[in-house]
């Protein structure tokens, strides 16, 4: 299996906009539409999609916000596998994958996420990997992780 991270471009952003998560999954993530609105308002995101063997399986944003903290935050602030792709292990080799290329484009030993405590799929996978509640929300008041790499 090939794992790619691409930056969305012209030629991909269409099969980014039909990416789409369970039903009862809704309540908890944005679109991939509202994420890239909102990385065109703020120039830290950068949203990418995740493929594994050439396939489009799911999507991610993630930035650095150096006015956040002492010393900047590094964020995954959006990480989704497409419904058609869940249940087959892509969620935790993407998370793999992102932690990987987080680490190494920013040279950070932290990485943050915020998660909806209901998202029990989400704080599953995210224990997984050592990421754990440091006692703070977020500006939408879900509960901030922090794992330490």
């Amino acid at each position: 299996m090939t794992i790619t991270i691409n930056e969305v471009t012209n030629e991909n952003v269409n099969d980014i906009l039909k990416l789409g998560i369970n039903t009862k999954q809704k309540s908890f993530i944005e679109t991939t539409e509202q994420c890239l609105e909102e990385a065109m308002e703020c120039k830290y995101y950068k949203p990418v999609g995740l493929y594994s063997d050439n396939s489009l399986v799911g999507f991610a944003m993630y930035g650095f916000f150096p006015e956040e903290g002492e010393n900047g935050r590094v964020w995954l602030d959006r990480f989704l596998i497409d419904a058609r792709y869940q249940g087959l292990g892509l969620g935790s080799i993407m998370l793999k994958a992102l932690i990987q290329r987080l680490t190494k484009e920013y040279n950070c030993n932290e990485i943050y996420l915020s998660v909806i405590e209901d998202n029990q799929a989400a704080l599953h996978l995210y224990k997984k990997f050592n990421f754990t509640f440091n006692g703070e929300l977020d500006i939408n008041k879900e509960k901030i992780m922090v794992k330490k790499v």
